[in-house]
């Protein structure tokens, strides 16, 4: 039997800044989306910046061809590829669709490119563009939020991680029309007991609870209001640790130099691992943790909440839209106020003082947080997409008279 337009693979191409190897939720999340889709038969392509000279500029890792762009000039977390928008529209005439991911300084182009060829946008929104103060960065965050408006008119439906954010955000609420909340995919492999035990050997001291922390040390992750909660957990768990997983000395921001005073205060207590690249070995990270603890001041989701649930450990998040989702659909933890370090402090000691009360199964979190549901929705919307393209580039035909 031939394959008829509605179950044909489909040609997906991805446009984001960075891709593998670049560990952020944003990455990680659209890296599953990818592969999940070419494991089911169809053909994708991520067009990307090729953040590290050392990287190959066309490879293909997992079933997903990456393709990766000259991008010379940097401006903040933003990279310049010069040459992309002639990329962008060789590739997209041969694709079904394209699937965005913003916020992205190139995201306008997808938008204008997308209606020279004719094709549809899927685009998913990673969280509202925020940066630390200072005037140029706010000149980025205007501009990006202005190229963002130009795509999201144009998009075909603005994928949000949750009904939450998407209510929250300042990007969202104007094109709620088009908003399809979907869970992100999370994916993470059942920790190793044996390595978890010599984790907690390493760090632990004196029986004292672990404390976890997974992101970059950035402004908007607050790192500073966990350290600063030490003064209220210490009067219980005096000799308690926190451990960090991810990036810490920010080329792009000054976070990590600013706390300085901060971290020395507590040196004693405070552990970095830098970034965890291996799924296994953050398993096994957030496994060996008493509790996890987020206090950022925006967070649209934080995959790393549903991974630390996932291999059994609870959180404490901010009480920040999107972000607090995973907590309050779940009640594995509880969510603090945003910015107020004695509020965590006593949140941490209430979970670790009651842990049982707040633990759930692997699979009460998988049912919630279903991987499969997630990719079956991405997929629906990309068929959907790829019909309207179809329809968009025929009436093209039709208009100009060329209409076979």
């Amino acid at each position: 039997m031939s394959e008829t337009a509605e179950n044909r693979p489909l040609k997906i191409l991805i446009s984001l800044l960075y891709y593998v190897p670049h560990y952020t939720g944003y990455t990680i999340h659209v890296q599953d989306v990818a592969e999940a889709l070419a494991a089911r038969g169809h053909e994708v392509t991520v067009l990307c910046a090729r953040h590290n000279l050392d990287l190959p500029r066309d490879e293909t890792i997992n079933g997903v061809r990456i393709v990766r762009l000259w991008a010379p000039i940097k401006l903040s977390r933003a990279m310049i590829m010069p040459f992309y928008p002639v990329a962008l529209y060789a590739f997209m005439r041969k694709y079904d669709l394209i699937f965005s991911n913003t916020p992205m300084f190139e995201t306008w182009m997808v938008a204008l490119v997308a209606a020279l060829t004719g094709k549809s946008v899927i685009n998913t929104h990673h969280g509202d563009l925020v940066l630390p103060p200072g005037l140029s960065n706010r000149f980025i965050q205007f501009v990006t939020f202005q190229l963002y408006k130009i795509m999201a008119r144009k998009a075909y439906r603005i994928v949000a991680y949750s009904q939450d954010y998407a209510d929250n955000s300042y990007y969202l609420r104007p094109y709620m029309q088009k908003v399809v909340p979907n869970y992100p995919p999370v994916r993470i492999p059942q920790p190793n007991p044996e390595r978890v035990q010599e984790l907690r050997a390493q760090w632990q001291k004196d029986g004292a609870p672990i404390i976890g922390f997974s992101g970059r040390f950035v402004q908007e992750k607050r790192p500073d209001i966990l350290i600063r909660a030490l003064e209220v957990v210490n009067r219980k768990y005096p000799n308690a640790r926190v451990v960090f997983a991810g990036q810490y000395n920010i080329p792009y921001e000054d976070t990590w130099q600013r706390h300085q005073d901060l971290v020395e205060k507590y040196r004693e207590q405070l552990i970095f691992l830098g970034v965890i690249t291996s799924r296994e070995a953050l398993a096994n990270f957030y496994a060996a943790l008493d509790v996890m603890v987020l206090p950022s001041d925006t967070e649209c989701f934080a995959l790393a909440q549903v991974e630390a649930m996932l291999c059994g450990t609870p959180v404490v998040m901010s009480d920040t839209p999107g972000g607090r989702v995973p907590v309050s659909v779940t009640g594995m933890g509880k969510i603090a106020p945003r910015g107020d370090w004695r509020a965590f402090g006593e949140a941490i000691c209430e979970v670790i003082e009651n842990r049982a009360r707040y633990l759930k199964t692997r699979a009460d979190i998988e049912a919630i947080f279903s991987f499969k549901r997630t990719i079956d929705t991405y997929e629906g919307l990309f068929r959907q997409a790829a019909h309207h393209s179809r329809i968009k580039v025929a009436d093209f035909h039709t208009r100009n008279g060329k209409d076979s």
